[in-house]
């Protein structure tokens, strides 16, 4: 995992928000929409943030940390009804929680185009409701947009797929509007490095690789 030390990233956040807080200001005396304001705070914080949903978390963290630019990983819940659910609440497929992951990016060194194959290729598209040997609405993936640029850019690598695609089943990836999103227990954050054994053990057993090579073919 490539991450940033933990006092360094508290302090790159801090900084994101200080920054954060004066567009705020600014773009109030100016009288500019939220929308203006939410894009000037990503440049000028050069700190954004992707949520997406790929079946386990446990799995969706490992393919970003290793990413320039990617500051954080966290696994959560979103997507639901409830606050402040936990993974017993979210596992019984009752509180329309699906596991994901939040990314802190800096955009100037990664953009949300490239996060988007990333995650095109670490999950199967093709199953609702589903992934790999993980069945229920708490595995469904998503791409869960933050302003209407990550709409556009969500809707745009979706088509790129359905065109490019190398198999022929239908896309059933949602793309839809980020809601609040929660953040799991602490057991399962970094859960590939806390417990790599169980965590391979999972992973082999899911099938996800075998399903990953044969829907995309060889990984690089």
């Amino acid at each position: 995992m490539r991450r940033l030390p933990a006092y360094f990233r508290h302090a790159w956040l801090a900084v994101a928000a200080l920054g954060a807080l004066i567009v705020v200001v600014l773009a109030a005396a100016q009288g500019r929409d939220d929308a203006g304001a939410e894009l000037a705070i990503t440049s000028f914080g050069q700190v954004a943030v992707a949520t997406f949903a790929g079946g386990c978390f446990w799995c969706m963290e490992p393919p970003y940390d290793g990413i320039d630019g990617v500051i954080s990983t966290i696994a959560g819940y979103v997507g639901g009804h409830l606050d402040n659910p936990s993974y017993a609440q979210v596992s019984s497929g009752t509180t329309g929680h699906t596991e994901a992951v939040e990314i802190t990016y800096d955009p100037a060194l990664v953009s949300y185009e490239e996060l988007l194959e990333i995650f095109w290729r670490n999950i199967d598209p093709t199953t609702p409701d589903r992934q790999f040997c993980d069945r229920g609405s708490q595995y469904r993936s998503g791409i869960f947009y933050h302003n209407d640029a990550q709409k556009q850019a969500a809707l745009a690598s979706l088509e790129k797929i359905e065109k490019n695609k190398p198999f022929k089943a239908p896309i059933r990836t949602a793309i839809v509007a980020a809601t609040e999103f929660f953040q799991a227990e602490d057991y399962h954050q970094d859960f590939y490095l806390k417990n790599p054994i169980r965590y391979k053990y999972y992973r082999f057993n899911c099938g996800r690789d075998q399903r990953l090579r044969q829907l995309w073919g060889k990984r690089s």
